[in-house]
């Protein structure tokens, strides 16, 4: 396992997501993503053998909730062009998980060693972006305020599925008062290439939610007696299908280090 501590990057380096990505591709970063390069999109990667790839790209298109497709590479070649000139998915992620036969086998800082000529990317929308346009909007995420991801449950809601990719949907959880639960409603609808708007709003029970504390799958943070929850689709649902697909060998980023693109946020507005 790769153990290296991560350090805090540059501040001349927080907001400029090309150089971000060649700081960690120097091995100067190892560490969270999350609120850095703000402004750009940040993406959930997932790598797999060509022989994979067209199933795991029909699942994506069957559920683009939770799967929001925003590049697709060529077999063999580690760049997306779309999201970055130089973007090299081998070396430009902080930290990557190597899975063989369903099962995490290692997490390293560069996957340059593993690259094949059938390797396909993909890579997917993130809940940065919509958070981002959230705060923009004055309303508060306090999970954000604590250096912390939001809330995460497998909830009951089906995908669709394609080949062996299938399984339950992952859902994210933000609570807010019910004016700003309207707003941030509104304010997600906009952003459809990165989750778009909730799945699910209140009656966590309806889709398998029994109890909020226990069977949240990340630290949970109190929700108070005058907030609605909110469920997103989450960018795990894939992990959750590939792990139960158990593909020979399939690489992603570990949870929070994202790929950070060139593309404003701005830009996946749908309205």
């Amino acid at each position: 396992m790769d153990t290296a501590q991560p350090t805090a990057p540059p501040d001349a380096i927080r907001t400029d997501p090309r150089a971000l990505r060649r700081l960690i591709r120097a091995g100067g970063y190892a560490g969270r993503t999350g609120g850095l390069a703000m402004g750009y999109v940040q993406a959930n990667l997932c790598i797999l053998p060509a022989a994979d790839a067209d199933d795991f790209l029909r699942y994506c298109q069957r559920n683009p909730k939770p799967c929001p497709l925003l590049a697709v590479g060529e077999p063999g070649d580690p760049r997306l062009p779309a999201l970055g000139a130089d973007l090299d998915v081998r070396s430009d992620v902080p930290s990557y998980r190597v899975w063989r036969d369903g099962a995490l086998a290692d997490t390293v800082a560069d996957i340059g060693a593993l690259w094949r000529d059938d390797l396909v990317a993909f890579a997917l929308g993130c809940s940065y972006s919509f958070e981002e346009a959230l705060l923009e909007a004055g309303l508060p995420l306090r999970h954000v305020e604590r250096g912390m991801g939001p809330a995460r449950y497998t909830s009951s809601i089906p995908t669709v599925p394609a080949g062996r990719f299938g399984g339950a949907m992952v859902v994210t959880m933000r609570s807010f008062r019910p004016a700003d639960a309207i707003r941030a409603i509104q304010v997600t609808s906009r952003f459809p290439a990165v989750h778009g708007a909730p799945v699910h709003i209140g009656l966590p029970h309806l889709i398998g939610i029994d109890d909020l504390a226990r069977q949240c799958e990340s630290p949970f943070i109190p929700v108070p007696d005058d907030e609605i929850p909110l469920f997103w689709a989450c960018g795990v649902t894939p992990q959750v299908a590939l792990r139960a697909a158990r593909p020979a060998l399939c690489i992603t980023h570990t949870p929070a280090h994202m790929l950070v693109t060139d593309l404003k946020n701005a830009s996946l507005a749908a309205f």
